[in-house]
This record gives structure tokens, sequence and C-alpha cells, in this order.
């Protein structure tokens, strides 16, 4: 089966090369992108000798959450040095940004598994660990590390019902895939359960690291600055296609009660802001695309957000958000998106019943009040008007319920971590 892939990926190498110039094209790629993950270009390593831990991160979620984890290592360790690698555009804006000031922590885009380049990308950076996160499983990789004798841990490990039926397919190739991790720390008890029956050898559960403290905690607010003091506000983050007709039947129900409601959209995909832009015309309701500009016009009714980073800045003066991808029944199983960074805000969380990715994230929110399940528009907005009327919300406790339990998570994933650097 190894033979197979391997031969699949030289073969398919000029193909990728023509999918990458169509997303090029498409935007969804860029020349750096194309450069990196073909390694027609890459950065050079420049350790001075130092140990260099390599984290790959899929996209956002993944790499923020290892972002506390990170900042440990290069406080305590001087002699260390980070490469985080990822495949999306945006987290790789997100990573500059957050490490903009910090050397030791370089970013590069992962390259294609295929073994020629695996062996180039591995000759340059000549990690001393190396640490997955998530769900991300590259076999060329993964064996490659294996032959190299270096240390491999999957961090925060995602194992969902339909991909281990999956892996169940081809059970001897995924026990030779998984057995070479030296360490897997499972980000739920289901994954657990899943990571051991394809043969990890050492594969321990804390929690989900995506709980651990985050150094963005509320903070203030940004209401004066976008002139929002006399306006009611809510969010809906990550929405995906035809949630935002939700979050506009849910706007027109609440304005019966508050007339000066502001519906703040924040899409998964910002791409998507003009045809979103173009549906909201049908419920006519004001729309405007906000592109970082410093006030939200007082007439506007449903703002579309445009840009990235821009989440904190909307959940802190958030009393209530609705997070997307949650409401679409087509996405049952790959349902939900991470609602910490609201929490951290201090928002209460509004979600539809399709959370399976975060399911056991929200059955922890849910059991302490800080998030809720809600079937349709009129659900929603009947929460939200309460939100509203409850002047009185106490930002603090719902940080708090979290943190104690954030904090014992990342204290003992960080454990393991230095046990890993100490050998």
């Amino acid at each position: 089966m190894y033979f197979t892939y391997k031969f699949l990926s030289f073969i398919l190498y000029p193909i990728f090369l023509t999918i990458f110039f169509l997303r090029i094209l498409l935007t969804k790629e860029n020349w750096e992108s194309f450069r990196e993950k073909f390694l027609f270009n890459h950065k050079e390593n420049q350790s001075d000798h130092r140990k260099l831990i390599w984290f790959h991160a899929a996209s956002i979620g993944e790499a923020t959450s290892i972002f506390p984890i990170i900042k440990n290592l290069i406080k305590r360790n001087s002699e260390l040095k980070i490469l985080v690698t990822t495949v999306t555009l945006s987290s790789s804006k997100i990573i500059k940004k957050e490490f903009s000031n910090e050397k030791k922590v370089i970013h590069q885009f992962l390259p294609l598994d295929i073994p020629f380049l695996v062996d180039k990308f591995l000759n340059n950076w000549k990690p001393s660990f190396v640490l997955f996160i998530d769900s991300e499983i590259w076999p060329n990789f993964i064996f490659k590390l294996k032959e190299r004798n270096i240390f491999l841990a999957l961090i925060n490990g995602r194992i969902t019902k339909k991909t281990f039926n999956r892996w169940l397919l081809v059970k001897k190739f995924a026990d030779k895939i998984f057995s070479s991790f030296d360490l897997c720390l499972a980000s739920s008890k289901e994954s657990l359960e899943y990571l051991k029956n394809l043969n990890v050898k050492n594969a321990k559960y804390f929690g989900n690291l995506k709980f651990a403290p985050q150094s963005n905690s509320y903070s203030g607010s940004d209401e004066k600055i976008l002139n929002l003091k006399n306006r009611k506000v809510w969010c809906a983050a990550n929405t995906h296609f035809d949630e935002e007709a939700f979050c506009f039947k849910t706007h027109i129900k609440i304005k019966k009660v508050f007339s000066n409601v502001l519906t703040i959209i924040i899409p998964r995909h910002i791409n998507r802001t003009k045809s979103i832009l173009k549906n909201s015309e049908k419920y006519g309701l004001k729309t405007e695309i906000f592109n970082n500009q410093k006030e939200i016009n007082p007439e506007t009714e449903i703002a579309l957000i445009n840009t990235f980073g821009q989440l904190q800045k909307f959940f802190k003066i958030c009393k209530s958000v609705f997070i997307g991808k949650s409401m679409i029944k087509s996405l049952e199983l790959v349902g939900g998106q991470n609602p910490l960074e609201a929490v951290r805000a201090g928002c209460k969380i509004y979600h539809g019943p399709f959370v399976y990715n975060f399911q056991e994230v929200y059955d922890l929110l849910n059991s302490k009040n800080i998030s809720k399940e809600i079937v349709d528009e009129s659900s929603l907005a009947t929460e939200i008007v309460k939100d509203f009327d409850n002047s009185n919300k106490n930002i603090s406790e719902n940080l708090n319920k979290i943190e104690l339990y954030g904090k014992d998570i990342f204290n003992k994933t960080m454990e393991e971590i230095d046990k890993i650097i100490k050998l």
C-alpha cells in the first residue's frame, strides 16, 4: 500500500503543479506558497546548531492552538528554534503577525508529501523533534522521519468516526503509519480509543488543547471607536453558505424588539462577502462591507467583515455570538467550529445542532451554561433579546469557568513536550 502511495505521489506531481497554478489564479494560493510547497524556493535553516522543533498545523484553528506552547518554549529555552509549517494563506498571515518580533520562530508552507520534496525539506531543516497538530497525517513525511529516527508526536490528535472507518479500509497501512508516532496526545476520549485501535503505542488524553489559555483574552471594548455606543450588537462568526440567510432572518425578528440592533457577520471565507451583500438585498436590509474603517455607519443593519484577524475586536463588543458551520445538515459529519475565542471575550455562545467536530467542547460549554444549542432563527432571536435585556452579564464568570480547565490541559501537555526536549 505504501509503495502505491509513493508511486502515485510521483505520478501526480505534474498534475499538482497544474492545480496549484489554477489556485493562484483563484487567489487561493500565492507565489510564495507555490514556491515553498514545491520547494522551488524555501527558507534556509540558520539554527546556529540550536535544537529545532518543527510544528505542523494545517490552518488557523490548529495554528492558534499551539501559540501558547510556542510562546512558553521560546520564553524558557533560549537554545531552541521553532519552525511552524501550515498549508493555508490565512494561517500564514496569522502566524507572521503573532510572531513578527520573534526571530526564533520561522514560518514556511508545508511542501507536498512527495518523497524527493520531503527529503529536500528535512535535509535543510534537520529538525530535532516534530509535532503534528490535530489530524495532519502525511505518510511520506512520517516514514521519512521514522527512517531518520526523529521523535514524532501527534498533539491534540483528532480522529473522527468517519475518518476512523476510512482508515479501517487500509488497516495494515494505517497501523504502519500510526505506530510510527512516538507519542499521541488525543483531543477527546473518542479520538483516544480510535488512536489505540490504529496501533498507537503511546496514547494519552488530557483534554482538548484549544481550551488552553490564550494571551488575547477579554480586555475592554472598541464600542466608541466604531461608533456603536448606542447600538445593540450581536455577532455571527465563521458562517458558511446559507447561514447568512439564517442570520438575516434572525436580525429581522430581533429588530421587532430592538430597532437599533446591529448584526455583525464574519464569514469563514471572506471572499464571499460580495455575494452575501447581494443576498442581503433580498431582505431589504441596509448592509455594509467593513474593511477596517474606523466607524460603522449608524444606518447600517448588517456589517460584513472583509478582513482577517478581526474576530477578537468584534467579540469584545458583543454579548451574544452565533458560531457557524452548525446549521447545515449536509455538513453534519464535519460540522462545528471552535467557539473558545468568543468565550474568552466573555460572550454567550449559540450554535446549531451540527457540531460534530467540536462536540466535546460544546458539551462542556453547554453544561456550564456558556453555550446553548438553537434550532432556528426564532429560538436564536429569543435568546439574543434576553441577552440584550441582561445588562449585568458577568464576563469574568465565563472566563473563569474554562481557565482552570484549560490551564490543566496546557500544563500536562507542556510536561510531555518538556520530556521530548530532554531526550
